[in-house]
């Protein structure tokens, strides 16, 4: 008679449980969301994410210190302008408010990762990611205008010193659009991480209020993905690595770890998952109603993307994770 296996036998302590741990966290897997607004001591707290703020640049980079402290590896720049036009001006402006916060956390914390979000939502007068048809109130998106705008931005975002481009709009080309006016402005080395698989998801409400980028009218189904689709993915993210995507992104997360799987599976590119807004105020909220022990929700949650694949998450989690960590 063979002996029976016992797989508790390698759960019987914490030594053991870390030993054949499969997957593990670390605080270089994170990725920092910040948001920032034109002024100085801006710190105005977004009501529907508790702990996120809008930042003013010398607040920004404040921030920028302590996620570099805690061994965070870089941080990713969304901005709120203060005027917005048709033309998303304040995306490829060299003074729009990304820009700036990128030079300022570069010359302030060198080491420090900064990515760029690319995209045009927050600085449109309509809320959309580019440009519209005169009339249309469909939120139909022109395709190819609206990558002229995205070249224009990304190269303004990487003369400013962003280390990384992402951009986010969901348009078709716009990895090789970026990737050839990078190459053309002499950032060849800059790499481009794409929002490759970004879906139309009510997970975004909380990150609306947060950049001011909710549409006018419409809504981001002409681009971005049905939530019901999966093989789709693949589809999109196999374009984007022909177009010379670097990394790639799942966003949002937490429903989406399925997806993330597969596009771990089907690339060897770094992936990158988007624990977004929605995900994060669901967890205070019922956090701070004491229903739930936020640091093991938190931690298990990040894990679980790791396991479903992830080398990569943007979390807003990211410095209290960190923290955890370096306690554990």
């Amino acid at each position: 008679m063979f002996p029976t296996h016992r797989p508790r036998r390698l759960r019987t302590s914490p030594q053991l449980r870390r030993m054949v741990r499969e997957n593990a966290l670390t605080t270089s897997d994170l990725i920092y969301p910040l948001f920032a607004v034109p002024g100085e001591a801006i710190a105005k707290e977004v009501k529907s994410m508790p702990g996120v703020y809008q930042l003013s640049v010398d607040k920004i980079v404040e921030e920028a210190k302590e996620v570099y402290d805690l061994g965070i590896p870089s941080i990713i720049l969304f901005g709120i302008p203060t005027d917005k036009d048709a033309d998303a001006t304040g995306a490829w402006h060299d003074c729009g408010i990304v820009q700036k916060a990128a030079t300022a956390v570069k010359e302030a914390v060198p080491d420090l990762v900064v990515i760029a979000d690319t995209c045009l939502c927050e600085y449109t007068n309509h809320g959309h990611c580019g440009y519209l048809e005169v009339g249309d109130l469909s939120g139909r998106v022109l395709n190819d205008p609206t990558l002229e705008l995205l070249k224009k931005t990304a190269v303004s975002q990487a003369k400013a010193g962003a280390d990384i481009i992402a951009p986010s709009g969901m348009m078709d080309g716009f990895v090789v659009a970026i990737r050839s006016a990078l190459d053309e402005a002499g950032y060849q080395d800059t790499p481009i991480l794409s929002y490759a698989a970004k879906y139309a998801s009510a997970y975004y409400g909380p990150f609306r209020d947060a950049a001011e980028s909710t549409p006018q009218f419409g809504d981001r189904r002409t681009y971005q993905m049905d939530p019901g689709n999966a093989r789709e993915a693949i589809k999109e993210i196999e374009l984007d690595i022909a177009e010379g995507a670097d990394m790639l992104m799942v966003k949002p997360a937490l429903a989406y770890m399925d997806v993330i799987y597969r596009v771990k599976e089907a690339t060897n590119l770094p992936v990158a998952a988007y624990n977004v807004s929605g995900e994060y105020s669901m967890v205070k909220a019922a956090a701070l109603n004491g229903w739930i022990d936020e640091e093991r929700v938190v931690m298990e949650t990040l894990t679980g993307f790791k396991r479903a694949g992830a080398d990569l998450i943007l979390t807003y989690h990211a410095k209290d994770a960190a923290r955890w960590l370096k306690d554990s």
